[in-house]
């Protein structure tokens, strides 16, 4: 089916990206998940990664999402997301400050009782995702 999608992505403090696109992979909490115009209509969580869309020009853009929600009408796509960022807006060397600071908590579990495992996890991947739309994983 020809056309583009509507694309929203929306955290609590603003409108991310609101654009028509050709095609949006996000990624879903049991898999990444690709829609086009005319999609069957559903609701997802997602996990922390990387949404891809190729705007409606064909050019692929990447922005980094740290969990939330995913709506899909077959003319529209919603990212309701905790965070969202272009690579325009992420801070390489915060995130890779995050990353050294999580993989040293990680690190230090088995010497430090209150080190919060999950947290640590978790702001490791979210390092790592945003690294990863900076150094080359396309770009919005």
């Amino acid at each position: 089916m020809a056309g583009n999608i509507t694309l929203e992505v929306v955290t609590p403090d603003n409108a991310v990206v609101s654009e028509e696109a050709q095609i949006v992979m996000a990624p879903g909490e049991y898999g990444e998940f690709g829609v086009l115009i005319g999609h069957t209509s559903f609701l997802t969580t997602l996990k922390v990664g990387n949404l891809r869309y190729r705007d409606k020009a064909g050019s692929e853009r990447v922005v980094f999402v740290s969990g939330g929600f995913a709506e899909v009408l077959p003319k529209k796509v919603t990212i309701l997301a905790e965070s969202a960022e272009r690579r325009k807006d992420i801070d390489i060397e915060r995130a890779k400050d995050a990353m050294k600071r999580a993989e040293e908590r990680l690190a230090a579990k088995g010497r430090e009782e209150d080190t919060d495992f999950l947290r640590a996890q978790a702001a490791l991947q979210r390092a790592i995702s945003r690294i990863g739309v900076v150094q080359g994983q396309g770009g919005a």
